[in-house]
């Protein structure tokens, strides 16, 4: 048994790092000291000062262990590494764990390229970011290629000039074309130079070379080059203006952190400010911060948020002073290979930057509790549509069915997924019908369940024999409720086909009233009564509407290119097709009638049903 009065006695003075567990081994709580004698024992002494947490935690402690390290700062960078690996219960813990891109630009090299990373390494490249938006990094290389329009290519310079032909993006002038020689090495360079400055923001001196150049090419006569230019000042101009302004007269890079907290719940915002400009921003939310002050969670945040950082600015601003600023500043230091400052603006233009991303910060704990609102409701309806329906298992994922057509012709099926009572839009299929035309909706929708559920047992098929990978499914999981758009004629054909092939998952039909306006449900035994005011009502309404969206959409998008073998006759155009099908349902039917029969037919002439009849019969023959 752990003798705590014997451990505590034999601490060391030294830094270093101590790990809590509890009675079943687990790591609760880790965390780091200046002298380990001194901290370790202030959580078994009085408890008179101790917060509710620490309290918590010290009564669920059966031994405790510790690392001796030769510096504090050596205990710091190992606190973190132990948090990040245990992920302690009783540990403010960071939830968003990012490694955000960055734009290399390979400057250290003969012919430098472009490249997109993840982390920054000491080749004397040059490195742009970090980019915490994707959309921020795509539209910034889409403006870098078709203004500056370096190589693509995987052509490696100056091996690869002169070899071979140049590629279409040469033809349609979307690059330089080193490739074919007419571009010198400086000539070259120079333009990783003007995509250095433009990506540095040093736009004022671009936009006046960049002007220069329009003005003398202007002077020259040479228009379409100017036009080139006048298209990239506006571009740059643009940009700039979408920037926002920090301080024009202090360029330093900086992170500004702030918080809001409630209860159990922390959310700390991060504005990236790069050249005196914001480049980007990012919540994380941290967990089990209940009992922690704000100087405690700003503390940790920076701990965890820095560890695996890439790139560590010069300034940080924050909300709160944090605790052990001097080492964790010395710590940052050796991380980063340069001065590392943390302050706690007062007033001024800094103070009013906190103040701003603390407002973000309060509005991102506002997002996520309506969120959690939202979903706590969603849980609701599932539970309540499972009571409703007598399902043994509330139905996380639900598929609905719907067939669309004109007037029985070019029949298209639709399937919609919800998951947790959302739309999953990218999991939805459609389907082409194949195996007959005519007007049968049983038959199309048979096919389409036969098809959708055999596609998953083949998966299934697949996984098990590992040619297919779990996450490369297309039709798995299956569901864990069905719903048809139609009443009780599709629910029998469907309840049989499903039997057959032995998958046991409830089915129901949507009705609609006589306004074509979602009625309820419908089992073998019967309509289920559905209150019109209730979320399950409308949460089935929203199911009905979009798998009926789902299938005609597909189908307007298919009609006119969906062909039919009536199409390969004479004088038969759309209007006639479907004139027959309407009229005896099927092509199978059509080639058993006679040219008298096919002439009856709405808007068919005796030479047009004698066609048809010649071309069914002439190729029985």
């Amino acid at each position: 048994m752990f003798d705590f009065e014997t451990e505590l006695k034999n601490l060391p003075d030294s830094p270093g790092v101590y790990l809590m567990h509890n009675s079943d081994g687990d790591i609760i709580y880790v965390g780091k000291a200046k002298v380990l004698k001194n901290r370790v024992r202030q959580y078994f002494g009085s408890s008179h000062n101790h917060s509710a947490k620490v309290r918590a935690m010290v009564s669920n402690v059966a031994y405790f262990e510790y690392i001796i390290t030769d510096t504090e700062t050596e205990a710091l960078v190992l606190e973190c590494n132990l948090i990040k690996k245990h992920r302690p219960k009783y540990n403010v813990l960071l939830k968003d764990d990012k490694h955000y891109p960055y734009i290399k630009v390979t400057m250290n090299e003969e012919y430098p390229r472009i490249l997109t990373v993840r982390k920054l390494s000491r080749d004397n490249a040059k490195y742009y970011g970090p980019y915490v938006c994707g959309s921020v990094i795509k539209s910034t290389l889409d403006i870098i290629s078709r203004f500056f329009k370096p190589p693509k290519c995987h052509r490696r310079f100056p091996e690869d000039i002169g070899k071979g032909r140049p590629c279409l993006n040469y033809h349609i002038n979307a690059c330089i074309a080193p490739c074919t020689g007419k571009l010198t090495k400086d000539e070259y360079r120079e333009v990783f130079k003007e995509i250095c400055r433009f990506l540095d923001g040093n736009h004022r001196e671009l936009l006046s070379d960049l002007k220069a150049q329009m003005r003398l090419a202007s002077g020259e006569l040479e228009f379409e080059k100017a036009a080139v230019l006048r298209d990239k000042i506006n571009a740059i101009e643009e940009i700039e203006q979408n920037q926002k302004a920090i301080n024009a007269n202090h360029r330093t890079d900086s992170d500004i952190i702030a918080m809001a907290r409630e209860n159990s719940l922390t959310f700390c915002e991060v504005f990236f400010v790069r050249g005196g400009k914001v480049i980007g921003r990012e919540s994380y939310r941290l967990d089990n911060t209940q009992s922690a002050s704000s100087e405690e969670i700003m503390t940790d945040f920076i701990k965890q948020f820095y560890r695996d950082s890439d790139y560590i600015p010069p300034s940080i601003l924050t909300q709160f002073e944090i605790d052990d600023k001097s080492a964790i500043e010395e710590w940052l230091k050796e991380k980063a290979n340069k001065n590392v400052r943390i302050a706690v603006p007062v007033r001024g233009e800094k103070a009013e930057m906190v103040r701003m991303v603390a407002k973000n910060a309060q509005k991102a704990l506002e997002n996520h509790k309506i969120n959690v609102l939202k979903a706590h409701e969603r849980d609701t309806v599932l539970d309540s549509l499972k009571e409703l329906l007598g399902l043994k298992e509330v139905p996380h994922r639900i598929e609905a069915y719907d067939i669309s057509n004109i007037q029985g012709a070019d029949n298209v099926g639709g399937m919609a997924v919800f998951e947790e009572g959302r739309m999953a839009r990218r999991k939805y299929r459609i389907f082409k019908i194949r195996s007959f035309e005519g007007a049968d909706d049983y038959a199309a929708m048979s096919e389409v369940i036969y098809r959708r559920f055999k596609h998953a047992l083949d998966e299934e098929d697949m996984i098990s024999n590992g040619t297919l990978l779990p996450k490369d499914a297309k039709f798995l999981p299956l569901p864990d409720l069905i719903l048809l758009d139609g009443g009780k004629g599709h629910l029998n054909t469907i309840s049989e086909l499903l039997e057959m092939m032995d998958i046991d998952i409830p089915v129901f039909g949507m009705v609609k009233n006589d306004r074509h306006r979602t009625r309820g449900l419908i089992s073998k035994d019967g309509e289920i009564e559905i209150s019109p005011a209730s979320r399950v009502f409308m949460l089935i309404t929203n199911i009905q509407d979009e798998v009926h969206n789902t299938a005609i959409s597909y189908h307007r998008k298919l009609h006119g290119k969906i062909t039919s073998e009536l199409d390969k006759i004479g004088g038969i155009g759309e209007k006639r097709r479907k004139s027959l099908l309407t009229e005896f349902g099927s092509v199978d039917k059509i080639k058993e009638a006679s040219a008298d029969e096919l002439a009856s037919a709405k808007g068919m002439s005796l030479s047009a049903a004698q066609n048809v009849y010649n071309y069914f019969h002439k190729k029985e023959d």
